[in-house]
């Protein structure tokens, strides 16, 4: 009887550091300049993928701004790539979820709910965004990239704020 209550409890021990070690966040540590193209990247991603959504469904607005979004993405892309190329640093290929998924299908939506989820899909993926430039900010070990972080960070910010007020609006 002992031996099983001393088992239940070496259990019972070793599983609470167990719970309280998977609260903690895999990005506790600063991000790398790699981590940081690599989360650049797929945020461009996003940003054209939300090109093509707005191919299916949307109404000019909406094309438009994607059209922009996307234009600003390559361009930041390019400067990415600029600086992966001088620091030698290989992003990894991160997941990304579907645009599409995370907007309303285009059969089943009409146009105003089409646009509320067209800005609501936005602004988790700018706050993601922004959140990894200012943990790399906090340790940058690159000036380079760590400059364009800063240059990036208020236009971010900005259209961020633009999808919020947006939205309310519709």
């Amino acid at each position: 009887m002992r031996v099983l209550i001393a088992i239940i409890l070496l259990f019972i021990g070793t599983a609470a550091p167990a719970d309280s070690t998977g609260d903690r966040k895999p990005l506790d540590r600063p991000p790398s300049a790699t981590d940081v193209i690599s989360g650049l990247y797929n945020f461009s991603r996003f940003q054209q993928g939300l090109l093509e959504s707005t191919d299916l469904k949307g109404n000019a607005e909406v094309k438009n701004l994607a059209a922009l979004r996307a234009e600003e993405a390559a361009k930041r892309d390019k400067a990415l790539r600029q600086i992966q190329e001088a620091i030698g640093a290989e992003p990894h290929a991160g997941k990304t979820a579907s645009v599409g998924a995370s907007l309303i299908e285009p059969e089943t939506s009409d146009g105003p709910s089409f646009v509320r989820s067209f800005y609501a899909s936005q602004i988790p993926e700018y706050e993601s965004a922004i959140d990894l430039l200012e943990r790399y900010l906090k340790a940058p070990d690159n000036t380079a990239l760590a400059a364009f972080a800063r240059e990036q960070l208020p236009l971010l910010r900005a259209q961020v704020k633009d999808a919020e007020r947006t939205m309310a609006d519709k």
